[in-house]
């Protein structure tokens, strides 16, 4: 397992960057200490080798009926292609919505009812996104065993959204895991730390010391 080559590397590389005192503000409208954007992981070859290694070995062991990965476009469908090739597996990815044009596909790839479907996304925040694609996969037929990330917030929200929709997630990943971790490789202080966790713990209150 390659955890902590990852987390160094997400860090070294800025693709997950922490600002405590100088927060980043999200397309809801909160106020985070963090900001994460893993689409750059693509740049860096080893680091996503390392992390398709990772979510194939985490799939195989959570799923191991798994017999179709798919993406969530956009971020997730270039890992969900490393991952289906590393446990030679075919992939199909979803849009957002259907086509426009054509034959208004919303899917591509090819699937039947008795496959068993795991769908991964890049990054799950409150899940809005990835659930709108299990719900797209399920109106046509599949069956979506459940959801891989490479990295989750883990807020509440996102919890009781999967619960809610039934659908179950995994991540290679988690925002607690990660912090921990930070602090042991001693890229956070003690007082980030402190204040990275209380972010986690309640949102929308820890932003309301900066309006």
């Amino acid at each position: 397992m390659y955890q902590e080559k990852i987390i160094t590397n997400l860090v070294d590389h800025k693709i997950i960057t922490i600002s405590p005192n100088k927060p980043f503000t999200y397309a809801s409208g909160m106020l985070s200490p963090i900001y994460t954007d893993l689409r750059l992981t693509v740049a860096y070859p080893d680091l996503r080798d390392w992390i398709a290694s990772d979510l194939a070995a985490l799939i195989k062991e959570k799923y191991p009926d798994v017999s179709i990965i798919g993406g969530v476009a956009t971020a997730g469908i270039p890992h969900a292609a490393w991952v289906a090739s590393k446990l030679n597996l075919p992939m199909i990815y979803v849009r957002p919505k259907p086509k426009d044009h054509g034959k208004g596909k919303q899917i591509e790839g090819i699937f039947t009812a008795n496959d068993k479907i795991v769908l991964i996304d890049d990054l799950i925040t409150t899940g809005g996104s990835v659930l709108n694609a299990v719900a797209a996969t399920k109106k046509e037929g599949g069956n979506v065993l459940g959801v891989a990330s490479i990295f989750t917030y883990f807020l509440n929200d996102t919890k009781k959204n999967f619960n809610d929709a039934t659908v179950d997630f995994i991540s290679l990943l988690t925002y607690p895991e990660l912090l921990k971790k930070e602090k042991e490789l001693n890229y956070i202080t003690a007082p980030e730390y402190d204040a990275l966790k209380s972010w986690h713990q309640d949102p929308w209150k820890w932003g309301e010391k900066f309006n």
